[in-house]
């Protein structure tokens, strides 16, 4: 641990330009995919702005339980699906995950697609059921 403080204090322009590029990449992969909601904000954009969730992880996974009145469209596939999707270009999009890993990517898919409104489940599924809320199963 000395060691790294002997290291900063030698090398203040290295450090500093590692920060600064650390904050600008984390930023950009913020901003990439859209902001992320987290479940509670997800509830109140279904029931208020009447949002759609999509959620892409496979359909066995989507079988085994999903938010309801979600669509599935596997991440795999989403590029050439998304004309099944432009009925949805007005309204708020959630996009979902397993554990929140796709969705980033998804979300920038989406936005170069033409989605305005897109939005990433924070914690994907696993962050859903953990709060108990509820899953259809198919």
């Amino acid at each position: 641990m000395e060691q790294l403080f002997t290291f900063i204090g030698n090398h203040p322009l290295l450090v500093g330009a590692f920060v600064v590029l650390l904050i600008l990449f984390i930023r950009n992969e913020t901003n990439r995919g859209g902001s992320t909601v987290s479940a509670q904000e997800v509830v109140n954009l279904v029931n208020n702005q009447d949002a759609v969730v999509l959620d892409v992880r496979d359909k066995s996974e989507f079988e085994q339980g999903h938010i309801v009145d979600a669509i599935n469209v596997p991440y795999a596939s989403l590029e050439s699906r998304l004309g099944e999707l432009e009925k949805y270009k007005d309204k708020p999009l959630v996009v979902a995950c397993k554990m929140g890993q796709h969705s980033g990517a998804a979300g920038t898919l989406l936005r170069k697609a033409g989605f305005t409104n897109v939005s990433r489940l924070r914690g994907g599924i696993s962050e859903w059921r953990g709060q108990s809320l509820p899953v259809v199963k198919a």
